[in-house]
């Protein structure tokens, strides 16, 4: 018996690694798609279990640089329809029924991704002192009184400019980012 050689074991170290990023970087979304769409949560576990192999097992085909959300989804919604079939629970949602809700559940995350690019935008665009007390509030989670100690205001002060930069941002997303 031959030992393997060394060459392969990175290789195959290397794809392992790239599968399992992409895969935890995709979970949630995966798991939300897959939960949406089957009502008992132990069968969604079971089908996202299933579709995780599934990828694993067709790694391969997967091209680097594309959509690996769109791809694993593409494959959980098929373990879902396996699912569906041999499970023989031809309940309320026909599989035309599924393809519409999965389809919505498509345009939805698609609608979602672009209101967050357009939010990262309009934050780009605020003061540098309004953004740093918009991101102590939401990205640190710091309380008002803490950034009002941090930035020598009121709470009151604070609670006011978090506000209106509640309400400038939301009409910027409104208007796409722009």
């Amino acid at each position: 018996m031959t030992p393997p050689e060394p060459e392969s074991q990175p290789a195959d170290d290397d794809r392992t690694e790239s599968f399992l990023r992409l895969l935890n970087d995709n979970e949630r979304a995966v798991s939300a798609y897959v939960h949406s769409l089957i009502r008992e949560p132990s069968d969604a576990e079971d089908i996202l279990q299933e579709a995780r192999l599934v990828m694993w097992r067709h790694f391969d085909a997967f091209q680097p640089g594309t959509n690996f959300r769109a791809w694993a989804r593409k494959i959980a919604f098929h373990q879902v329809l396996a699912h569906r079939r041999k499970a023989r629970r031809f309940t309320e949602l026909s599989e035309e029924c599924l393809e519409l809700l999965a389809t919505e559940l498509d345009r939805g995350e698609a609608r979602h991704q672009r209101q967050a690019e357009a939010l990262r935008q309009c934050v780009k665009k605020l003061s540098r002192p309004h953004r740093q007390i918009f991101l102590m509030r939401y990205s640190r989670e710091m309380s008002i009184e803490e950034i009002a100690r941090a930035v020598n205001r009121t709470e009151g002060a604070v609670y006011r400019l978090l506000s209106r930069l509640r309400m400038g941002l939301q009409a910027c997303v409104g208007k796409g980012g722009s």
